[in-house]
């Protein structure tokens, strides 16, 4: 077993197109240390015939690190899973969960569930090729393929190639008539399928996936599961990453403080030319049901924010939002 996959419990952000770029899981790890933070879903052909280094790059801090792949060429996934061995990756993951019309279109995600030899052949191929580990975060089914039987099915034939790691969306997905949002909305969450697939498979990692949003959902999956994988909620809330900490005993860090180590960082990628707000759109949820947390938003977004100090003006701001309520709090408390 891999020093990633012996992480106890294995806690991820699940990929998320145009979200989990270097700039959002630079400062996700900010926020905890042993949270597995996974890239967008990157094509094999992409990376073979595009900008891999555009691709692959990432910050030596976002470890530990999964690259998500798209494809369903056995040689090609093979050849860019040994990339990914190469560039410095924990473990290499298959998508076989995106429902979109344009993945379908090329043969990956979440159709491939319909051919689970073809996805065996893929991962021994990809297997072979490296020594770091090999996932599959899929569907619990698609369109009429949508029993546990099916599912199980599709995890025995993959399984035997060796893969022990499957990370479930506890959806169905419709490859028809449903957007990729309506997909990860409307199908019914079946929770009690994955559980049962732990129950039935206990020598394989099972991670759940799908409408996670709390400390508590967290530790209940935990009860029945090996792992969790928590989408946009540590995209639009990433202090939930923070509050995920007392999994392991951590203490949680200050808003504050991760923003005196974000600034450095924000500092370096203005100087390499990127633009302020591909970084700026990642930490507007920083401040996610606190006062002042609109302002911040506001402040940061919509390319309002023109220079880092901007960015520094929006954290005094939030400061003095801060004390100004827990002021009030403490007089309201002395009058009582």
């Amino acid at each position: 077993m891999s020093a990633l996959q012996s992480l106890q419990p294995r806690i991820s952000v699940a990929p998320m197109m145009d979200w989990t770029t270097k700039d959002y899981r630079y400062f996700a790890r900010l926020f905890n240390p042993n949270v597995i933070l996974y890239t967008e879903m990157v094509t094999t052909g992409a990376i073979i015939h595009g900008d891999a280094k555009r691709h692959l790059d990432f910050n030596q801090e976002e470890q530990p690190i999964v690259l998500q792949l798209g494809g369903s060429n056995a040689k090609d996934l093979a050849l860019c899973s040994k990339m990914a061995q190469d560039w410095g990756y924990n473990e290499v993951n298959l998508n076989v969960g995106c429902p979109s019309d344009r993945v379908q279109n090329n043969k990956i995600g979440a159709c491939l569930m319909a051919e689970p030899d073809l996805v065996a052949e893929c991962i021994a191929e990809m297997r072979n090729a490296v020594d770091i580990p090999v996932s599959v975060k899929h569907r619990i089914g698609i369109d009429d393929m949508h029993s546990y039987e099916e599912m199980l099915h599709f995890v025995d034939t993959v399984a035997k190639t060796g893969c022990n790691n499957f990370i479930v969306h506890a959806r169905i997905a419709l490859l028809q008539g449903l957007s990729p949002k309506e997909n990860r909305e409307v199908p019914p969450l079946r929770y009690e399928d994955v559980y049962r697939l732990k129950q039935d498979r206990p020598d394989l990692i099972i991670e759940i996936n799908g409408g996670i949003k709390t400390y508590a959902e967290t530790q209940q999956h935990l009860k029945h599961v090996d792992g969790v994988m928590i989408g946009r909620e540590a995209y639009h809330n990433p202090y939930l990453l923070a509050e995920l900490g007392q999994l392991w005993n951590l203490e949680a860090p200050d808003r504050f403080e991760i923003m005196a180590e974000m600034m450095p960082y924000i500092a370096k990628r203005l100087a390499e030319g990127a633009p302020l707000s591909i970084i700026t759109r990642h930490i507007l949820g920083l401040f996610q049901n606190l006062p002042g947390a609109r302002k911040w938003r506001q402040a940061l977004s919509g390319g309002n924010a023109k220079t880092l100090k901007d960015v520094e003006n929006a954290i005094l701001n939030m400061q003095d939002a801060i004390k100004r309520t827990e002021d009030y709090l403490r007089e309201q408390q002395a009058q009582q």
